[in-house]
């Protein structure tokens, strides 16, 4: 038995913004279900709560609390039934017979007004319920609830249009079923058909397989015979392993899960378990891979880290949780209550979001922290799979520059095989030696045969050798390790302690050898003047005739390829050309300029110089063509 039905109207600006949920916030039409599960699971919550705390519903059976789909195709009708703590008729107005309380045509009219997308959505999300989404896949819903400890039930009733139907009806279950009456499928509208069964289950695969109660559903399967049997599913897995004690849970367990979210047969080389409680209150299980995946430096990439709400999904790629360079770590978050907008679909960027974020970074880099201390052999197949996208964090977050400079591995003339720390670079540091020397360079062999590298071999320094593109990019923008400066061997100029080999030379000597020099280095600076802005003499070569030096926030040779191949000109820096005094090149070539100092075959030899330590280097020739004939013809003279 029922009452009469009464028709409510809703208001003029709640109906437009009832269009405007159900036609403008989803951007997937899947989402309707996920949301009419996800209020099922909080009244269950609910009901669970009340039980335990309300001596009046303490004859209420909570021994099997669940949510059933059940799909009727005849009629064309798609219920979600729980049993859960169900509504009144008062609740029912409340929380679903109107979207607003008051203000609405004021919201509605900054939405009108605003031009940024993500502002209105942040304003919807203020008075917005997931419920209206069902609007989107149905021409009618009818709800009906009955509130756990009430006589009566009600129903409520609407075309999502100008009108609701509300009555009081007798005899109902305990709990809330709501049916929609579907529109037909079209795939164009983005309407799938959803009273099939496979359609179904990959929703509740996707969005709602952690909810800790069980999502039930009827199904007939034929076999061989013809003969039909129908059984009750079970929909979702409710094993969110977040939520449980790390005792609880084996690696096996673990694995299982890593591959399914991220669908990489290798295990893990590091499994994240945390709980933070308090203010804020979420679970995170996160996964560092064993191998980087083929497109880790595509621009598609995305971050692999899920969002979940109370077990809910959200998102598949939260870029809100995870900075670009650790985009590598997969895993997910599952937060107690989160700024979400209507739609759930866009995060609000507030203090909660930024110290999850802040939370989960220092939890992943103090995982390889401890790798690297504890386990070096597998922070080593870590770092070498993942280096180069940690590296990156030196240019984008300077709140962990120091954690990520410790974690820094790299290749060093210490070692033809194994990389070094720059801790144990500093811990090797010669008497005396207060800086942290490096080269740049495209490969380790043409770092090593460097006419740069010549005097630190020489004389026993340890340097650095970064060969990754993002190396050319953080060098600059990290001054020191641990007090001790940075700098780069072909930057500047190099002042070693030369008594270390015992071959110390005195004031007079140089003044002595700068005076030989004093007429030639001016003629190669105006000869060369297109070229270099300064020729002077070296004390960091060895064997090599020449090299050229950059001053210190010079761009590499190296990074100016880089910004070439990305379409990107650079304004021309000229360098200085450093002389070796010794080398028999350079002195024939003083010998000759004072004996004829307007011998025009000077200047080509003083082209041949500056070209081979440009090449040297690993730079391009200005005039390939022009630098080849040259050399032919200088070497068909000597022969």
């Amino acid at each position: 038995m029922g009452s009469s039905v009464e028709t409510l109207e809703f208001q003029a600006e709640t109906r437009q913004l009832l269009r405007l949920v159900i036609h403008s916030i989803y951007s997937n039409k899947d989402i309707f279900l996920r949301e009419l599960v996800s209020n099922a699971s909080d009244a269950l919550d609910k009901l669970r709560l009340e039980s335990l705390t309300n001596s009046g519903l303490v004859e209420i059976d909570t021994t099997d609390l669940h949510i059933s789909l059940e799909v009727d195709k005849d009629a064309r009708t798609l219920t979600v039934r729980d049993n859960g703590i169900g509504m009144t008729r008062d609740d029912l107005v409340e929380l679903i017979g109107t979207i607003a309380k008051s203000g609405t045509a004021g919201l509605l009219e900054k939405i009108k007004e605003s031009k940024d997308a993500a502002t209105a959505d942040s304003l919807i999300g203020q008075f917005g319920v997931g419920f209206y989404s069902a609007f989107m896949v149905a021409d009618k819903v009818t709800l009906r609830t009955r509130r756990a400890g009430a006589d009566s039930g009600t129903q409520w009733e609407s075309d999502g249009e100008g009108t609701y139907d509300l009555q009081t009806v007798d005899g109902l279950p305990v709990g809330t079923s709501v049916t929609l009456h579907l529109k037909p499928a079209d795939s164009e509208d983005g309407l799938a058909d959803y009273l099939s069964e496979p359609k179904i289950r990959q929703i509740i695969k996707q969005y709602s397989d952690f909810i800790r109660w069980p999502i039930r559903m009827a199904t007939e399967r034929t076999d061989a015979e013809g003969a039909t049997t129908r059984d009750v599913d079970t929909l979702n897995s409710m094993k969110a392993l977040w939520a449980r004690p790390r005792s609880e849970v084996t690696e096996d367990e673990y694995n299982e899960f890593y591959q399914q979210i991220s669908h990489d047969w290798l295990p893990p080389a590091e499994t994240i378990h945390m709980r933070a409680e308090g203010t804020f209150e979420y679970e995170a299980l996160l996964f560092v891979p064993s191998q980087a995946p083929f497109d880790l430096f595509s621009r598609e990439t995305k971050r692999s880290v899920q969002l979940y709400v109370k077990r809910v999904f959200i998102m598949d790629d939260c870029e809100a949780l995870m900075p670009n360079y650790l985009r590598f770590v997969k895993g997910v978050v599952d937060a107690h209550d989160l700024s979400l907008n209507v739609s759930r679909e866009i995060l609000q960027h507030d203090r909660q979001i930024r110290g999850v974020r802040r939370r989960l970074v220092k939890k992943v880099l103090g995982a390889i922290k401890d790798m690297q201390s504890k386990d070096t052999e597998r922070y080593t197949k870590v770092w070498a799979q993942f280096g180069r996208a940690l590296k990156e964090g030196l240019v984008e977050d300077t709140d962990n520059t120091e954690t990520l400079l410790e974690l820094l591995s790299a290749a060093s003339t210490h070692d033809p095989e194994k990389t070094t720390t720059l801790r144990q670079y500093v811990e090797r540091m010669k008497g005396g030696q207060d800086t942290i020397y490096y080269l740049t360079g495209e490969t380790r062999a043409m770092a090593e045969n460097s006419p740069h590298m010549e005097a630190f071999a020489a004389k026993g320094y340890e340097v650095l050798i970064l060969t990754d593109p993002i190396d050319e990019v953080w060098v600059d923008r990290v001054p020191a390790f641990d007090g001790h400066p940075l700098q780069s061997i072909a930057k500047g100029q190099v002042d070693l302690d030369e008594s270390a080999d015992g071959d110390q030379e005195t004031d007079a000597d140089k003044a002595q050898r700068d005076q030989g020099f004093a007429a030639l280095l001016p003629w190669l600076t105006t000869t060369l003047s297109e070229q270099v802005k300064q020729v002077r003499l070296s004390s960091r070569l060895t064997t090599s005739a020449a090299c050229i030096v950059g001053d210190a926030h010079d761009v590499t040779p190296t990074l100016e390829k880089m910004y070439r191949a990305m379409g990107q000109q650079l304004p021309t820096v000229k360098r200085t050309l450093e002389l070796n005094p010794a080398h028999p090149l350079i002195t024939a070539l003083r010998t000759a300029h004072e004996a004829n100092a307007d011998d025009p075959a000077l200047a080509e030899i003083a082209e041949l110089v500056y070209g081979s330590a440009l090449l040297a280097e690993g730079g391009d020739l200005p005039d390939p063509a022009r630098f080849t004939r040259l050399l032919n013809n200088r070497l068909t003279r000597t022969l």
